[in-house]
């Protein structure tokens, strides 16, 4: 058998980049042999879910694969971030020879998957999307029924109430979650944090502290790794 080509996966710890590693797995078209998240150097967190790096590590050896972590500071323009993905691509290709692909969880934003398969085409690599023009509602729906678990670790209180900060991303959230409101949070409503689905070998245990107001606008409520 042709060996199927490998790839990476970029990582948030959220919903979407892990149903996407599950769909990828299903698909069986590549092999997805890393995870590579971008962590705030400042706040040793996912930027954008500000999920903790040993969270992120945890659900990476759930997935039974390595993670990457590609810092930033945490006021990073494009040209930041662009030199310390390049970067991290190349620490990627110093592991794994050959390696051209990464996937993101992307859903519906046009705009991020141009300007993110510019970057990788800058670079030489090839930018993958497996969810990407998914209905949002019945993908929601199809992850709960496929087993994922995950917690809204981040809310924008100016999309959405701060109530919804660490509720489960369930049915219930679905029949609470005001009309504007995308079932998948794709319009930067709110993200998630997840401790089981198919794409692992085993639960988390996380445990949720008390919630936060960043900027007085984020909803942050954390999630940590229980005993």
């Amino acid at each position: 058998m042709t060996p199927r080509p490998p790839a990476l996966l970029a990582w948030s710890g959220g919903k979407d980049a892990a149903w996407a590693l599950h769909a990828l797995r299903q698909r069986g078209e590549i092999d997805v042999v890393g995870l590579l998240a971008t962590i705030s150097a400042g706040t040793e967190r996912a930027s954008m879910q500000y999920i903790r790096v040993d969270v992120l590590h945890a659900q990476a050896a759930a997935a039974g694969l390595p993670l990457l972590e590609m810092r930033i500071p945490e006021s990073c323009d494009n040209a930041c971030y662009e030199a310390a993905f390049a970067a991290t691509l190349a620490e990627a290709q110093a592991r794994w020879p050959g390696i051209t692909r990464i996937a993101f969880g992307d859903l519906l934003l046009a705009d991020i998957r141009a300007w993110r398969e510019a970057l990788c085409a800058r670079l030489g690599w090839t930018a993958l999307f497996p969810l990407f023009g998914a209905a949002t509602a019945a993908l929601a729906r199809d992850m709960i029924a496929g087993g994922l678990r995950a917690q809204l670790c981040c809310v924008d209180t100016t999309q959405l109430d701060i109530a919804f900060a660490g509720h489960d991303f369930d049915l219930a959230l679905f029949a609470a979650l005001p009309a504007t409101v995308d079932p998948c949070g794709e319009n930067g409503e709110f993200h998630t944090c997840v401790s089981d689905g198919p794409m692992f070998d085993a639960p988390l245990s996380l445990v949720a502290s008390e919630t936060d107001l960043h900027g007085g606008r984020f909803a942050l409520t954390d999630f940590a790794l229980g005993q």
